[in-house]
């Protein structure tokens, strides 16, 4: 029988705002990479980690809950003039941190 993934817990929060900027900063250069640099994703990036960051600050450091409230949270925001949606920002956010904690997010590695 299969065994469940375990979940991945980040440790709490000790300096929001670099924790934020990093985020912020990060995810913008994978939105601008990933297809066309656009001015909406300096809006996404914003958002996404005003999210996850105040997620952190209220205590959740469950990733899986986090991308989830991510994607939640990103719902109402208008993806019109953008390529991505709240999930493909949300796995982007995930990818972003597992990779700064040298978990390869690629084929299952």
């Amino acid at each position: 029988m299969s065994q469940p993934i375990p979940p991945i817990v980040l440790p709490p929060v000790e300096n929001p705002e670099m924790e934020k900027a990093w985020l912020e900063t990060n995810l913008r250069q994978w939105l601008n990479e990933e297809f066309v640099p656009e001015l909406i994703n300096d809006t996404i990036a914003a958002r996404a980690s005003q999210i996850f960051i105040r997620q952190r600050l209220e205590g959740e450091n469950d990733l899986g809950s986090l991308v989830i409230a991510i994607v939640t949270e990103m719902q109402s925001f208008d993806f019109q003039k953008s390529f991505y949606s709240e999930f493909a920002i949300a796995n982007a956010v995930s990818d972003l941190i597992l990779k700064s904690m040298g978990i390869n997010t690629c084929c299952g590695g």
